[in-house]
């Protein structure tokens, strides 16, 4: 793939998300990406959602993958753990940068990967700093979020689906790989840097100020529902039953809303009999109840074609409510660009995107799907230089993997 990374190597050693998304977003931006895998697969390679309701290829896998070369490697073998550190120790000034997670892989610590390459460049994803596992959905739990979540009667948490934390992670991890390529390219010196999914969880609510709420409040702050907290916004229903959800952060925002819904005059009276201003957010959240009552007979009285003509020409904030059978409706329709089709190699079609960073204007090419293994042998020759009897030998001594040789 060419991109503004189009020269620079990068290993990747991991499973589920945070780890495959970062080498999937320097795979986007140009990166030649060599994900290293056991034979038979990873933990994750036939993660759901997957084709055939479980039975075919994962989407998830191939989706998170794509772009990348795929090789398999028997890394309990000492032969094949001598592959994985000299591909991910090759000589080069634009080589030298792995990703992992692995744990509890001795032979592959930073402390031997830099006594082959000092200059390493080596960014390992963790679960917690002290080395133990988590995932996205239990340091969620740990940082505050289901409590706040959820409607206003319900007393248990409720957890999310998005794995966020993941995802933050991934780009971190990205980010990561790329400061350290500046800062070896001006010193030489190679970079050992360490990311925790607890941190990033605990540094995003935190640098949200929630935390700092929280102190000063001595509790939690209550669940709302669907309102956005300290400001105005909220789901309301159409005539035709579909919702939208409506937002109003500015005082702009809030004019265009209580304009396009001819209810000045109700709010005018109803900010003398309050005493209060509804061009201040702290307000119109203190209020919001009462706001979204006034409001919610014009959208009962239309359907959703009408609704959103009218926000549109207004210039509201808005966004329907729609689910993700309806994003493939109209990803079929040409709507999203940022979307592409993903031939899987067992011939099912999935969907996937492009990066979401568009390069002086153009999106790049999402990437295809990886098939598991199929690059092996061309990595081997291409960064080992070996040849076709070694690699040949290599394969009769099951050192390395053969495509799709999966154990599902």
């Amino acid at each position: 793939m060419g991109g503004p990374l189009k020269d620079l190597r990068v290993v990747e050693c991991a499973s589920f998300v945070a780890g495959p998304t970062a080498g999937m977003t320097l795979a986007q931006l140009g990166a030649s990406v060599i994900r290293i895998d056991p034979i038979g697969g990873g933990p994750d390679h036939a993660r759901w959602p997957a084709a055939g309701g479980g039975a075919g290829d994962s989407y998830y896998w191939a989706s998170l993958n794509k772009g990348k070369r795929s090789i398999t490697v028997d890394m309990r073998s000492e032969r094949g753990r001598e592959l994985v550190l000299a591909l991910v120790t090759a000589p080069g000034e634009d080589r030298g940068v792995l990703v992992d997670n692995v744990v509890g892989r001795r032979w592959m610590a930073n402390d031997v990967l830099i006594a082959r390459r000092p200059d390493l460049i080596h960014v390992k994803v963790q679960g917690y700093p002290d080395g133990r596992p988590a995932v996205d959905y239990t340091v969620n739990a740990e940082v505050g979020i289901p409590a706040i979540t959820g409607g206003e009667d319900s007393g248990a948490p409720v957890n999310h689906v998005l794995p966020a934390w993941d995802l933050l992670t991934g780009l971190s991890v990205s980010t990561a790989v790329l400061a350290a390529l500046h800062q070896r390219q001006r010193t030489g010196e190679g970079v050992y840097s360490e990311i925790a999914l607890s941190d990033v969880a605990l540094a995003g609510v935190a640098n949200l100020g929630w935390l700092s709420e929280a102190a000063e409040n001595g509790r939690d702050r209550p669940r709302h529902g669907n309102h956005v907290y300290g400001s105005f916004g909220v789901d309301f229903a159409c005539s035709d039953g579909k919702r939208v959800m409506v937002v109003a952060l500015t005082p702009a925002q809030w004019k265009a809303l209580v304009t396009v819904t001819g209810t000045e005059s109700v709010f005018a009276a109803l900010e003398k009999s309050y005493g209060t201003d509804l061009n201040d957010e702290t307000e119109r959240y203190r209020l919001r109840d009462v706001l979204a009552a006034v409001l919610k007979p014009w959208f009962l009285e239309r359907d959703s074609e009408a609704v959103a003509e009218e926000l549109n020409q207004a210039r509201a904030l808005w966004g329907r409510y729609r689910g993700m059978a309806e994003l493939v409706t109209a990803h079929r329709g040409g709507e999203h660009p940022l979307l592409a089709d993903l031939p899987m190699p067992g011939g099912a079609a999935g969907i996937t995107a492009r990066s979401p960073l568009r390069w002086n204007g153009e999106r790049g090419e999402p990437g295809s799907a990886p098939v598991l293994g199929a690059d092996t042998d061309q990595v081997l020759a291409e960064v080992l230089g070996l040849s076709d009897s070694e690699i040949g030998e290599l394969h009769d001594q099951r050192v390395v993997g053969e495509p799709r040789d999966s154990q599902r």
